[in-house]
């Protein structure tokens, strides 16, 4: 029975979304990243978190922003494993897919910017890191697959069946997964300008992160065929039932450098230092196999108080190119270190390199009340097969994003963005699974679509 609880050491690793950055970054905290994501360079509010240094630039006043973003998302495991064929709910197929879904209806987020002389002190509160939330309502092939095995070896084993020449026909259960994970963070910073065309920035985000995995295997029957007819027998032992909540707090100091070389040309920088995070658990349903204890040692705060899941040190520059007063062309690049960001049972080791990420994008004020933008970003994880699971994986997209920003009047303006990903899907192949003779292939996909609008204020 052992090896069938593989599965549940697992079973509590992060279920990350799909917003934008790396593996626990989430770059997109402003409508206007989804009109245009090349943000690195930009002199405007949400450089708060894009380029803290260049909003010093900004026009004197308090500064407001508030964004409102909707999301729908998918993450969606296709398996195929050849005992998966005796699922008496769909039988002879050896391929099963096993759907996520996800729905944020209200995604908000704040920026505050107050401008005076040479100096700035801004702030923000967003969802800084984590992943979101997935729902697995027919479950994952990370339970079947070793349960597809281990059910005929433990009911066939039964002397009475065997006694009577049964034969083992299949199986049946039900399957249930749905993870949580945000970190919410709470900015606050300072940029000064150190001659007239350069300034620097510095300041600290505090992350909370909030994390609930709630999942179950349970209903588990095999269906055995004796002389008399098919006979259910119920597989006693086996069900799982599992509800832990996460909770913590770390700490980013961040500094950052603007130069405005002239009217035409703006250069940006922003380092992250690596954020420390650990986890506490505390988990209210922990039903498990005896076998399987060991293996959830380290989500129950009676073994384990906490796990390491740090968020990884980040590199960001860009550059902005007016080539006249109502165009702006932006570029940018992002690394991520993720090798050096701690993990849960060292899982950084099975980072192959750190996330880059390049962007592109530009604006134009068509009229003085509308400008129009669009941009695009590629990001690319350097990840190992060891590293994707049903639970924690990444791939691999192009974002393209679009939308308008609406100047209401000298003092208010209205943003309204749409971006779309475009996921490489990631198939990994493990020969002899579960040290059965068995090949299983597991295909990776994502879908990922979000709308924003967002409000700009300045007293």
């Amino acid at each position: 029975m052992k090896k069938g609880f593989i599965l549940a050491s697992a079973m509590m690793l992060s279920t990350s979304m799909a917003f934008a950055g790396g593996l626990l970054t989430n770059t997109n905290q402003h409508a206007s990243f989804l009109r245009n994501p090349s943000r690195d360079a930009v002199i405007d509010i949400d450089g708060v978190y894009s380029n803290p240094a260049g909003v010093v630039f900004m026009p004197e006043g308090l500064h407001f922003a508030f964004t409102w973003q909707n999301a729908k998302q998918s993450r969606n495991i296709t398996t195929t494993f050849a005992p998966l064929a005796a699922n008496l709910n769909h039988p002879g197929e050896t391929t099963r897919e096993y759907k996520g879904k996800a729905t944020a209806p209200v995604i908000p987020s704040l920026q505050l910017a107050w401008v005076k002389d040479k100096w700035s002190i801004n702030g923000g509160i967003a969802i800084s890191g984590g992943g979101g939330k997935c729902e697995f309502g027919n479950g994952l092939g990370l339970f079947e697959v070793p349960y597809s095995m281990l059910i005929p070896q433990g009911v066939m084993a039964n002397p009475q069946l065997q006694a009577i020449g049964a034969t083992y026909k299949g199986y049946t259960m039900d399957m249930y997964m749905k993870g949580r994970q945000y970190y919410i963070g709470t900015q606050v910073g300072a940029a000064y300008k150190v001659l007239d065309n350069l300034s620097v920035a510095a300041g600290v985000r505090v992350s909370w992160a909030t994390c609930n995995y709630t999942g179950h295997v349970n209903s588990i029957n095999a269906v055995v065929t004796t002389p008399v007819g098919d006979k259910t027998v119920p597989v006693q032992g086996y069900d799982i039932e599992l509800n832990t909540d996460q909770t913590g707090f770390g700490f980013t100091p961040y500094v950052s450098v603007d130069w405005k070389i002239n009217e035409h040309w703006n250069l940006a920088a922003k380092y992250e230092l690596k954020t420390r995070m650990r986890l506490n658990n505390n988990t209210s349903i922990a039903h498990v196999p005896d076998a399987a204890k060991s293996a959830l040692a380290a989500y129950d705060e009676s073994e384990t108080p906490s796990i390491k899941e740090d968020i990884p040190g980040t590199f960001m520059a860009g550059v902005q190119y007016s080539p006249i007063k109502t165009v702006r062309v932006n570029a940018g690049f992002h690394w991520y270190d993720d090798t050096h960001a701690t993990k849960h049972a060292d899982k950084q080791k099975l980072v192959k390199s750190g996330t880059t990420e390049i962007t592109a994008g530009a604006e134009w004020d068509v009229h003085p009340l509308i400008t129009v933008s669009a941009g695009y970003q590629r990001t690319n994880y350097h990840l190992s097969d060891g590293f994707m699971n049903d639970l924690s994986f990444n791939n691999s997209s192009d974002l393209i994003g679009c939308g308008v920003r609406v100047n209401v009047n000298s003092r208010m303006s209205v943003d309204l963005g749409y971006m779309t990903n475009f996921y490489k899907d990631r198939t990994v192949v493990t020969p002899n699974a579960f040290g059965s003779p068995y090949e299983r292939k597991d295909v990776y996909s994502r879908t990922n679509r979000v709308f924003a609008a967002g409000l700009n204020y300045t007293f």
